[in-house]
Formats: structure tokens, sequence, C-alpha cells
């Protein structure tokens, strides 16, 4: 069989982009497939969500994988028991209860989990107009369109002292996106916590409930507070216009870099670790790490901290992911790229002939929104608008 469309990724990126050519009728369920290693969509977004005990999104409540902006509102005044805040704040950010039943409510609406294949992608190739995507599990599909989904959640960023204090075997250094750190209820104490963003203040937070005393969040840089990740004039034509004049592909990368929020969080979680302060339930401390040995952590201006667990919430590496099948076709379809070696797209998202490209992949397209819900919502609206 020959699919209309072919998604490499099934999160957050490539699931809207799914229901929009769905809803848009731009393709069926039948004729649409997801490759994913996990085993269903969103899987990955609700197990790391999950695991830091996130309870509100960062964005407000336009932003999710439905084509309607108001579709989560809806559903919210149609299934909602009504005990529980659905919103938080003047944005109307939602749970990440509700945004996930919404998400499921979609998925299960146009029937996605019927398009779904779970596993890797290892080569594609173009042979007479037609895309062949081959799987890790041997198979072999055949599509007119290609839609590349992926982001950077497989590239675990570690600092220096972390790689070389795991090169000497000290074992007890996590990445919190490391699949190995499953149970944080076992964690041995006390638990130094490595950064200062959302990812960190929230693990933090939950960590500081199971553990009360017993944990240290270190950071390079005071709080950074800042309501979204990046500044709202992104989501329209104010920013983007003047950044898609740009020419040097250089300094849309700089662009992108300055106009990212990097490292914040908002007021509310600011005020909830200094409560977790004033009640000694957590220490805050403003120093960088130099490195870790015999369960201390060596700071450059404070006395050693005792950790006999370090997770480190330290995002991710930014280099173009999946580099083993994705740079050979880069070279075979010859795909222009930018010196940072990610995509150089049309404004439709069109990377070569039926390829394209949503997430971080489009970033330098989308701008800095690119890897955010709102950046998936624009992705779609922009190829579908272009079929």
């Amino acid at each position: 069989m020959i699919y209309d469309w072919l998604i490499v990724g099934g999160g957050i990126q490539g699931t809207t982009l799914a229901t929009f050519l769905v809803k848009e009728r731009k393709t069926s369920i039948d004729k649409l497939i997801i490759v994913d290693p996990h085993e269903e969509p969103l899987d990955n977004w609700k197990s790391c969500t999950e695991k830091i005990s996130m309870p509100y999104l960062r964005s407000p409540s336009v932003h999710h994988i439905d084509k309607n902006p108001f579709s989560l509102q809806s559903f919210v005044n149609s299934y909602s028991t009504g005990n529980e805040a659905e919103f938080y704040g003047r944005y109307k950010r939602p749970s990440l209860q509700i945004f996930n039943k919404h998400c499921d409510h979609i998925i299960e609406d146009i029937g996605l989990k019927n398009s779904w294949i779970k596993s890797k992608v290892v080569k594609i190739k173009k042979r007479n107009r037609l895309w062949y995507v081959y799987l890790a599990t041997n198979e072999m599909l055949v599509c007119r369109n290609v839609v590349l989904a992926i982001g950077v959640g497989n590239q675990l960023s570690f600092p220096d002292w972390a790689i070389q204090a795991k090169n000497n075997n000290q074992q007890n250094i996590y990445h919190i996106f490391d699949k190995q750190l499953s149970n944080l209820e076992n964690l041995e104490m006390p638990i130094s916590i490595i950064g200062g963003g959302i990812t960190a203040v929230h693990i933090a937070i939950k960590l500081s409930k199971l553990f009360p005393g017993s944990i240290s969040l270190i950071k390079r840089h005071p709080f950074r507070v800042f309501d979204f990740d990046s500044d709202p004039s992104w989501l329209g034509p104010k920013n983007q216009y003047s950044f898609r004049k740009l020419t040097d592909y250089h300094e849309r990368r700089e662009e992108i870099k300055n106009a990212r929020n990097r490292g914040s969080i908002p007021k509310e979680l600011q005020l909830k670790i200094r409560m977790l302060q004033a009640k000694n339930k957590i220490i805050v401390i403003n120093d960088s790490v130099t490195h870790y040995k015999d369960n201390f952590l060596y700071l450059e201006k404070q006395p050693p901290i005792l950790a006999k667990t370090v997770i480190l919430a330290t995002g991710f590496q930014t280099s173009l992911p999946e580099k083993e099948w994705l740079e050979p076709l880069i070279q075979e379809q010859k795909l222009k790229c930018a010196q940072c070696g990610y995509p150089i797209v049309s404004h439709c998202l069109q990377w070569g002939e039926n390829l394209y490209v949503t997430g971080a992949l489009a970033e330098l397209e989308v701008g800095p929104i690119a890897r955010n819900i709102s950046g998936a919502r624009q992705a779609a609206q922009l190829i579908v608008k272009s079929l």
C-alpha cells in the first residue's frame, strides 16, 4: 500500500499535524502512518510530565493539539466535573490532567491509534517521487509525503563534570529524563538537583514532599522569572515577519537563542520554592559545580555539598537529532542546511519535494516557539495551508 502521509514522531508535534491533516480532510486515517518508538501517541510527553509532577502547563488554553483554538475550553465545559481547578491564572493555563484528557479525546475521536506503528526509522530513500521508509522492525513503508516531527528528547545534556564523574564509576548521577531513573521514591538521601529552569523546580517541589529537608537545588544563576519561555510577540507577525526577513541563517539562530528565556520559571513556581525554603524543606544554592567525588558536590564558591543522589535537570543537546539516518538523507537528497546543521526550509516548512519538517527541525523558519505546542500548531497550519 502507498500511504499519503508518513509522520516520523508521535509526540506533540506529530500528533498535532496528524490531527490537522485529518480534520482539514487532507488525508484519512487509513492513508496516514505515524512511526514512533513508544506505545501510543504522546507516550513520552505523558511520562516526562508525570515524572516531574507538573500540575499546569506553561502555555495558555488555546495551545493544544486540536484544530479549533477553543477546543480545549469547550471540552472542559462539556466534560469537566467542576471539582478541579482546570485552568490557572490570567492566561488560563490548563492543568496537565485536563490537557491530557483533551488529547486522549481528540486522538480517540479521529482514530489516530489506527495509524500508529511502534518502531524506529533507520533509513529513508526516494525513488520515482515516492518515499521508502525502512524501520527497525524490518518493515518498509511507501508513501507520497514524509514529515519529520522528531525532537531532541533523546539527546540528554550532561555537564562536563557529570560526564567525568560517571566515567569514574559514580553511578548515582541521573538525568531526570533518563529511562533508568524510574522510581523516585527509592532514591538515596540527601539529593541534589542541578538546574534552575522549570523542570528542575518541578522536580525539586516533588522531591521536597517525599524527602523534606533532604533536597538541595543548585543553579548557576538567580531564578529567571518569566510567564513564558519566549515573549508572546513571537506568536504573531510582530516578531516573525522581521525574523523571516533575515537572510543570514546564523543571524536567525542567534535571534532564536536571544529570544528564548532558557532556564526560566513562572512566578508561582518561584513563590512555591520560597515557601519550601522558609519551611526548611529545601535548600537553594546559587553556584556552579566543579566536580563530584565520593558523594560530595564541589562548588566554585561554597563548601562541598553531601549528595548521595544527583539529579540533572540540564536540558537537551541542541545538535541535529537522529543523525544516523538523517545525515545520509541530507546528502543523498542534497537538502539545504544552515551552519548549525538544521534545515533551511520554505515558508510552508518544505525541505525537499514532499518532505516537510515540524518542531525543532522547523525552528529556523518558525522561530523560537517552534518546539512548543504553539509552534506545533503554527507548523501544522503552514503545512496544511500549502496543500
